[in-house]
């Protein structure tokens, strides 16, 4: 378990087989690792002691939000805490933000700040981009007649 705090405190992003079963257990590991006590983590995180205590043991989800703040009170990049939580996914996104979390030239100011850089450009992009037709995606367009590939030529 030192190890995966290790892992964590200097930027690298934790093997499978290292990872806790949620992103509670991940953060109670990276706590006690870090020596520091719920209500210390909870005032430093600036949530509140039960809800932390409920995120810890698996019975609340943390918002994005809420994640940026425990990750920046156990000095954790961002990123790695939202890859560890699901909040991410998509090949692209995952491998962008995992080569920022792990960057050992960039400081955890830094690397949330290229994060959100990144995901704000992404977003922009999505709501920008052309809508695929029908004829792309293999749908029939609307009001086509339907064609059957087992159907007999009338003789």
């Amino acid at each position: 378990m030192q190890q995966l705090a290790l892992r964590a405190n200097v930027g690298l992003v934790a093997t499978p087989k290292d990872l806790p079963q949620d992103i509670g257990s991940f953060i109670r590991d990276l706590r006690q690792t870090a020596k520091i006590s719920l209500r210390q983590l909870a005032d430093k995180a600036g949530v509140s002691n039960p809800y932390l205590s409920q995120i810890e043991r698996g019975l609340r989800k943390p918002s994005a939000e809420v994640l940026q703040q425990i990750a920046s009170a156990l000095r954790v990049s961002t990123p790695a805490m939202y890859l560890r939580a699901g909040l991410l996914d998509g090949e692209g996104q995952q491998g962008v933000l995992a080569a920022i979390a792990v960057d050992p030239d960039l400081s955890i100011a830094q690397k949330q700040s290229l994060s959100q850089i990144y995901e704000t450009f992404r977003n922009e992009n999505a709501r920008h981009a052309p809508q695929p037709s029908a004829s792309e995606t293999g749908a029939p367009e609307p009001g086509a007649p339907e064609t059957s590939q087992d159907s007999e030529e009338p003789k």
